[in-house]
């Protein structure tokens, strides 16, 4: 039996991967195979590293996490009252079919992006008009004001991405983007195949999408240990989703360094409030108090250098760290759980947890979290899939209680899709919901961080999510390579081999 991790090595992948790897082509390797070319209808990172380099928005963020303008000409120009957002467009934008980038195409990209997107959905209800006023101009008109939005309109994740406005549709099937790349070729499981687009335009004031490649081709490599050893031989110039493990034999390597991102983010227990078990609070609360995050981050990372135990939603040093509910967090208490579960009535109905082994410290956690809850009393089922599977399959509120994903820290809260009544979780507290609400109104930074920090309480007192605790990632680079910057989505347009 060969083992799916293992298909990419094909007769064609192998003759696409014989070519050396050189400063003109970069061979990447990643987690899995994106499941769509789509951006705005996907929050999951493996679709963010591969369609930023061929998709883009209005704004992006700089290497401090700025707001800078991408395909606007400038950052907008925001009424007092912050209902309205005038955005200037670049002129001489051209899509990679060769049409020039309009105000009718952004109109029609951020309709659909509102209407399909879970992060556009989260704010539907505040806009009130996306108008094209002039022909590189576009005005966007809120009910109430909304911090958070540039963010929005920056992020690559769930992205206001723009397309051509003939090609908008609920389901785009071929997307066109305006990138400094084009997608060249895809084949499942194998390979995608992006090449230099030679009617890339710089934008202005942005980070440089120097285009210093000529390819680009993304590796699906379900396996870690095959993604660790092909970074090593020197078949990928970078590889992402690494196991800590691997860090010292990388470090050690002549022809690998290790990219250590630190603090990374937080692997998170995604609850499903729509259907099931989970929908009592009570059942939430015992599964709160059984799991032992401590345990749970040792075996998933082996090294406390590579975990913090940290139940706040940010680590030390962000402006939106705070100590609220944090006495919830970590109670390793499976006699309190069994309690709860009494007080609910529990009849032994299985507790779904939706997990994959592509990334590896997901399923290491659910392991020693299933431990934990069978001691308290739960019939746990483990449903182990591959990450396609597990993001088709968490749609469907009938077919999981508890789904393992993680996020990387954002700047922006609000980025935070869970934290929203439309995402696919459906945590739909009314009380949680005016806090939100609250704070994406809000405009002054130190009154955000108070009102973020009663977020924070309710999301503990209600079990809305839960973070197991901090992390840092480790990806991998061939020695040399340059201009790659540390990153959740590391982007390769400015990649080079040193001389």
């Amino acid at each position: 039996m060969i083992h799916r991790s293992r298909l990419f090595l094909t007769a064609a992948a192998t003759a696409l991967l014989a070519a050396p790897l050189s400063a003109e082509t970069l061979d990447v390797a990643i987690i899995g195979e994106p499941d769509t070319f789509d951006p705005m209808v996907s929050t999951k990172d493996v679709v963010s590293i591969v369609t930023q380099h061929f998709v883009e928005t209005l704004f992006t963020f700089d290497d401090t996490w700025s707001v800078v303008p991408l395909l606007a000409a400038d950052m907008p120009e925001i009424s007092e009252d912050g209902l309205t957002y005038v955005i200037p467009l670049r002129e001489g934008v051209t899509f990679h079919d060769g049409s020039s980038m309009d105000s009718a195409d952004v109109k029609a990209s951020l309709d659909r992006w509102l209407e399909v997107a879970s992060r556009g959905k989260g704010i539907a209800d505040k806009v009130s008009s996306v108008e094209a006023t002039g022909p590189n101009e576009i005005t966007l008109t809120l009910s109430t004001p909304y911090a958070p939005l540039m963010s929005l309109l920056a992020f690559s994740n769930s992205a206001a991405a723009i397309y051509p406005e003939e090609i908008i549709a609920p389901e785009i099937e071929t997307v066109i983007g305006t990138g400094p790349y084009k997608l060249e070729a895809h084949q499942p499981d194998q390979y995608t195949q992006l090449v230099r687009f030679d009617g890339y335009t710089q934008p202005t004031g942005a980070a440089e999408r120097a285009q210093t490649p000529d390819e680009i081709r993304f590796i699906p490599v379900p396996d870690g240990n095959t993604r660790v050893e092909g970074l090593l031989s020197g078949q990928f110039a970078y590889a992402d989703g690494l196991s800590t493990e691997a860090y010292d034999r990388i470090a050690e390597a002549e022809g690998a360094e290790p990219v250590l991102l630190e603090p990374f983010g937080w692997p998170v227990f995604a609850i499903n409030h729509k259907k099931g078990l989970m929908t009592d609070l009570t059942i939430r609360k015992a599964v709160q108090a059984a799991l032992p995050f401590d345990d749970m981050l040792f075996a998933a990372f082996g090294d406390e250098k590579f975990f913090q135990t940290d139940g706040a939603m940010y680590p030390e040093g962000w402006a939106w760290r705070s100590d609220a509910g944090v006495e919830l967090y970590n109670q390793n208490d499976q006699e309190k759980a069994k309690g709860y579960l009494e007080e609910a009535g529990y009849d032994g109905a299985p507790l779904r947890i939706l997990t994959s082994r592509q990334y590896e410290f997901h399923y290491q956690m659910a392991e020693v979290a299933r431990m934990a809850l069978e001691m308290a009393g739960f019939t746990v089922q483990m449903d182990v899939v591959d990450w396609a599977t597990l993001a088709q399959n968490r749609d469907n509120p009938d077919l999981w209680d508890i789904y393992i994903t993680h996020s990387p820290f954002l700047p922006e809260p609000a980025l935070t899709s869970s934290f929203f009544a439309t995402a696919r979780e459906g945590w739909n507290n009314p009380e949680k919901n005016a806090i939100l609400d609250r704070f994406t109104s809000e405009s002054d930074p130190e009154k955000r961080k108070a009102v973020f920090a009663e977020l924070q309480q309710i999301v503990l007192e209600d079990v809305g999510l839960i973070k197991v605790g901090n992390f840092n990632a480790l990806q991998g680079k061939a020695a040399g390579l340059e201009g790659v910057a540390p990153s959740p989505w590391p982007a390769f347009w400015n990649a080079k081999m040193a001389e």
